[in-house]
């Protein structure tokens, strides 16, 4: 018996892929970001500051956008 259970329509759209790969890649790329503007501060504050801010905005998108793919219904 398997953890996830197959639908009945397992297939996926090309757009709901390209969704799924820009929710990672915002939410990765953001939180990369976010921790290295935290280590570049020490040696340029204001370029650190703006790295800090762009990285959790983009991972913060990437969890808002998790929000939404969870209100969208598949269509049929």
């Amino acid at each position: 018996m398997s953890y996830f259970k197959k639908s009945t329509n397992s297939t996926i759209s090309k757009a709901m892929a390209r969704f799924h790969s820009l929710i990672w890649v915002l939410i990765y790329g953001g939180l990369l970001t976010l921790v290295f503007g935290l280590f570049v501060q020490d040696m340029d504050g204001a370029t650190g500051e703006w790295m800090v801010y762009g990285g959790g905005i983009a991972a913060a998108l990437g969890f808002f956008l998790i929000y939404l793919r969870s209100r969208i219904n598949p269509k049929p």
